[in-house]
């Protein structure tokens, strides 16, 4: 195609996804009125309209659909190509995106940030809590990394056998839920069980895009549920709140341990069997052999390793 406009691609890959040149405009930090000119442009180079308007926003032709995924393979490959070869964490001023669950910060920031500071001093890190869209960002390589939750429970609907196969994956550490409740609390005269586990309100912290937990999940086949009297952001609030009241909170037993301490609470075992799940880090195939996001792998999974052995010798 003698018209074929390399530098218009991009356009027409944030037009299909955003469907709205308003939205497209702010992404590629271009005007509303330059986009439409592109817009322009990329019509007469496909000899097709490309989007039609609706009270919606845009509704791509068929054309424009059947150009999506070799759009994307296209742009991937010339980004790969223009990408240098050699990574120099110390010359490096590149910034990293980074979506992870609040749960996981503490859990790996710590272990690999220090190294990162020491070896490239001008990298820079942006991060943003893991939400509903942010499998999708990573699927479209618009981050770089996700560290997420996912089951290797077979009961649940995230479980990690359903990763996208675009995604590679390592997983950083196992982790279970606890129960937490407050020093005195009656429950602690009782029989533990599913029982009186049950009988009690409970506290849910929706994070991450999970609005229910595995727990939840494995309770309905049971035919069974949980009172839910409040829902809250994050386990800080939450466990404070526990303290305070009759109300039971279960919680990530790696984050709760870090936690717990600064509050009079009792940790107990969830009465109900259920495999663990895990913490895994979650990048887009595309840059598998990427120099410099491969270092930056390398360190998240280092301070991985380093936060386990520093965990068993806790225990220890």
């Amino acid at each position: 195609m003698s018209k074929l406009d390399l530098n218009l691609l991009k356009v027409l890959e944030i037009l299909l996804q955003e469907l709205n040149v308003t939205a497209a405009a702010k992404r590629l930090n271009l005007t509303q009125s330059a986009v439409s000119k592109h817009l322009a442009r990329l019509r007469d180079m496909f000899a097709d309209p490309l989007f039609e308007r609706t009270a919606q926003g845009l509704k791509a032709t068929p054309r424009a659909l059947e150009l999506a995924p070799q759009l994307r393979q296209i742009i991937q490959q010339l980004e790969q190509l223009t990408r240098s070869a050699a990574f120099e964490p110390a010359k490096s001023q590149r910034q990293f995106n980074i979506h992870l669950l609040d749960t996981a910060y503490s859990l790996t920031f710590p272990y690999f940030m220090p190294s990162l500071l020491k070896q490239a001093p001008a990298v820079r890190l942006k991060t943003k809590t893991w939400n509903k869209s942010s499998l999708d960002e990573l699927l479209k390589c618009e981050i770089d990394l996700g560290i997420a939750c996912r089951e290797w429970d077979t009961r649940s609907p995230i479980h990690m056998k359903d990763l996208p196969p675009e995604l590679n994956h390592v997983e950083l550490m196992r982790e279970h839920s606890l129960c937490l409740v407050r020093e005195g609390h009656p429950v602690l005269d009782q029989t533990w069980s599913i029982d009186s586990f049950l009988q009690y309100r409970h506290i849910q912290v929706s994070f991450g895009g999970i609005e229910h937990w595995l727990l939840d999940d494995v309770l309905k086949l049971k035919k069974r549920d949980r009172d839910i009297a409040i829902d809250m952001p994050d386990f800080h609030s939450g466990m404070s709140l526990c303290e305070q009241s009759d109300l039971l909170l279960c919680a990530p037993a790696q984050h709760v341990a870090k936690l717990a301490a600064g509050f009079n609470l009792r940790i107990l075992e969830i009465p109900v069997e259920l495999d663990p799940g895990a913490y895994v880090l979650l990048w887009h195939k595309h840059f598998e052999h990427d120099s410099g996001h491969r270092w930056l792998r390398e360190l998240i999974i280092d301070g991985a390793i380093q936060q386990k052995s520093t965990q068993l010798k806790t225990q220890k």
